[in-house]
């Protein structure tokens, strides 16, 4: 539950990646994993920081380093569904509609400061994150290959936010936290030496050499005794009387693909239970809800998360 294992070297391919994207981002090796982590596992990320850490700078730097289409959507409170997903247009010409796409028509999109916008404009993702698609007056479209979100949110309390739904934060395969840099990385950031240095980020694996690292990621084994732990694991989140809302079977998933991609980003081809230690809160957290009683006992869900975590025994 440290998240010391984070910072260790895994596969060269990614350690390549993660020295382009010092060229632009630095002090920040493990929360990279993370986010690699989770799109090889092929979910979605949600970063909540304060603004100007480097959110958008680091979605820009991924899509390039993978090969990927990317757009960007400040979601404002005047932002429309249609803005998202797209809306179909009258052609006068040809006399018939045409579908103009949304922002969503692309491989990673940063749905920046997410939670500043009107719960129905939030919604507008949940097909796209779920379903890999976007219905527009009756029409199915198919979003590219592969498909990415990786939104941000304010700290709650901050002006002109609200809370995501439950609905939507358990679409999310994990949620992190970029966090300020240390006083020697952020010398260097007021030094200049990253200013135009984005031009430099170069591109390290093609669409399809990173979909050939999903397919090997869903191939990871897990053992039926790895499995019965996740299983309980997820179920204490249930019964604790500290919460109100446990980690749901999509949860429980979640916690297994990135399991499965942690194991991968240590190059082996199984599940060990010490893999689950290191993911666990950043898949867990943002699915609980405090119960009354957990908030009159002033615990905090990552108190409880590490309870629960050291309740559970590892299979040997």
């Amino acid at each position: 539950m440290t998240g010391k294992q984070w910072e260790v070297t895994c596969r060269p391919e990614i350690e390549e990646a993660i020295l382009e994207l010092n060229k632009v981002i630095v002090g920040k090796d493990g929360i990279i994993r993370q986010i690699f982590c989770a799109f090889l596992a092929g979910g979605h990320v949600l970063l909540e920081d304060v603004p100007g850490v480097g959110k958008t700078t680091l979605a820009l730097g991924m899509s390039r380093i993978l090969g990927l289409s990317y757009k960007r959507i400040q979601f404002t409170p005047d932002v429309l569904p249609s803005d998202v997903t797209g809306f179909q247009m009258f052609n006068r010409k040809s006399g018939d509609f045409e579908f103009k796409p949304g922002a969503v028509l692309t491989n990673l999109l940063l749905a920046d400061e997410i939670n500043r916008t009107s719960s129905r404009t939030q919604s507008a993702l949940l097909e796209a994150m779920e379903e890999g698609s976007v219905t527009v007056d009756g029409e199915t479209y198919e979003l590219p290959k592969p498909f990415f979100v990786l939104a941000t949110q304010n700290p709650l309390g901050s002006a002109g936010t609200q809370k995501l739904p439950e609905s939507q934060l358990d679409r999310f395969m994990v949620q992190t936290s970029m966090g300020y840099p240390d006083p020697e990385h952020e010398l260097s950031i007021y030094q200049g030496h990253f200013r135009e240095a984005m031009q430099n980020v170069s591109q390290v694996f093609s669409v399809e050499s990173f979909e050939k690292m999903q397919r090997e990621v869903e191939a990871v084994k897990l053992h039926d005794l790895v499995g019965r732990y996740v299983t309980k694991l997820v179920g204490r989140t249930r019964e604790h009387a500290g919460f109100s809302l446990g980690i749901s079977p999509r949860g429980g998933l979640a916690l297994v693909k990135m399991a499965k991609a942690y194991a991968f980003l240590h190059q082996r081809t199984y599940v060990i239970p010490e893999d689950f230690s290191d993911v666990w809160d950043i898949v867990a957290m943002h699915r609980l809800l405090l119960s009354r009683e957990g908030k009159i006992q002033g615990m905090t869900k990552k108190e409880l998360c590490a309870e629960i975590f050291a309740e559970v025994p590892m299979p040997k």
